[in-house]
């Protein structure tokens, strides 16, 4: 099965505390069904200083599962679901199905 959702794709968090936050997906974890959004999900932990690290409280995003998100349509900027077609010269490419926009370059 292809997916959904790749690194680097816009999406927009549709349910939680972060509602209408945007960001481009960083990592993917598809054995967990989450995903690693910038600027989402943002929790503070404190951090015991190592030989590397400062210590201190840091502010590091979470993941969050994909159930609660969605990508975001190149023409109307807002959520709208993913679907597959074919093009014409046999690649398999995610679309967009409010616009029709294709998402993969």
């Amino acid at each position: 099965m292809p997916a959904k959702v790749k690194k680097g794709d816009r999406v927009v968090v549709t349910s939680g505390r972060d509602k209408g936050k945007s960001g481009e997906v960083l990592r993917v974890f598809p054995t967990d069904g989450r995903v690693l959004v910038a600027g989402v999900n943002v929790v503070k932990r404190h951090q015991r200083q190592t030989p590397r690290a400062q210590g201190g409280i840091i502010s590091k995003e979470l993941p969050i599962h994909l159930s609660k998100i969605a990508h975001v349509d190149p023409q109307t900027g807002g959520p709208t679901r993913v679907g597959f077609k074919v093009l014409a010269d046999g690649r398999l490419v995610r679309f967009a199905k409010k616009s029709g926009e294709v998402l993969d370059v």
